[in-house]
C-alpha cells in the first residue's frame, strides 16, 4: 500500500487514537483539501486526489505520542518519517513541508516554484484550517494570539530556518515574511484551481470515513 485510499488512512489515523481536537483539524484540512484538489482538477490541472485526501488526513500524525515519530525530527519531517515506515512513501514529500514555520526559512521560494500540486494544495489547507475551515487572516490572528512575539533570538533561529521554541512567536519583520509568502501560497493554489480565496469549501469525506473505520 502505497496511497492508501479514505478507509484505509482513517484506519492508519485511528490506531493513532488522536483526541477529538487532533480529529476535529485533521477532518477539516483534508476536507478542504480534498475540495481545492476536485476545484484544480475541474480546472484542467493534473492533481491526485487520493494523495491529496490521505496526506490531509495524516499530515499531523508526528505529534500523537502513539505514532513514536523520531523525537529529533522536526515536525513534518516527522510525520514524513512514519509514512515512509509503514509502506505509504508517497505521502511522505506531500506532508513534509506543511508546517507554518517553513514560511520563514530560507530557501522558501524555490520549493514553491518546485513543489508539486499535491504538496502545495495541502501545505495550503492546513494554513485554511484551524477547527473549522477559516479565511487566511482569521488563522494568523489565532496564531498571533498563542505565539505572541518572540525574543530576538527567537527570529535569528528563524531566520536560520529553525522552528521557534514553543509557545514563542516571531518577531514583526518575520511575522510579516511569513504571511506575505502564505498569501503567495494561497495565490498559487487558488490561481491552480481557478477559484478566489473565499470560494474555498470543504468537500466532506474525512468524519464518514472515520466513522466506517471505528465499526
Amino acid at each position: 500500500m502505497t496511497i492508501p485510499a479514505r478507509r484505509e488512512a482513517a484506519l492508519s489515523l485511528r490506531s493513532l487514537e488522536p483526541p477529538t481536537w487532533f480529529l476535529r483539524h485533521a477532518c477539516a484540512v483534508a476536507d478542504v483539501a480534498a475540495g481545492l484538489a476536485a476545484m484544480t482538477r475541474a480546472n484542467g490541472v493534473t492533481v491526485d486526489r487520493s494523495l491529496v485526501e490521505a496526506a490531509a488526513l495524516l499530515h499531523d500524525v508526528d505529534k500523537l505520542p502513539r505514532s513514536g515519530a523520531p523525537g529529533q525530527l522536526r515536525h513534518g519531517e516527522g510525520s514524513a518519517a512514519w509514512l515512509q515506515a509503514r509502506g505509504m512513501a508517497e505521502l511522505a514529500p506531500v506532508v513534509r513541508d506543511h508546517p507554518v514555520t517553513r514560511l520563514a526559512e530560507p530557501g522558501w521560494d524555490a520549493w514553491v516554484e518546485l513543489a508539486s500540486a499535491e504538496t502545495l494544495i495541502v501545505a495550503y489547507a492546513d494554513k485554511r484550517a484551524g477547527q473549522r475551515l477559516e479565511t487566511m487572516t482569521q488563522r494568523f490572528a489565532s496564531w498571533r494570539r498563542r505565539y505572541p512575539n518572540g525574543s530576538g533570538e527567537d527570529a535569528t533561529r528563524a531566520r536560520a530556518g529553525d522552528v521557534p521554541p514553543t509557545g514563542r512567536g516571531w518577531d514583526d519583520e518575520i511575522a510579516a515574511l511569513v504571511e506575505a509568502r502564505a498569501r503567495r501560497l494561497e495565490h498559487e493554489v487558488c490561481l491552480a484551481a481557478g477559484v478566489t480565496p473565499d470560494a474555498v469549501r470543504r468537500l466532506p469525506w474525512a468524519r464518514r470515513a472515520l466513522r466506517e473505520a471505528a465499526r
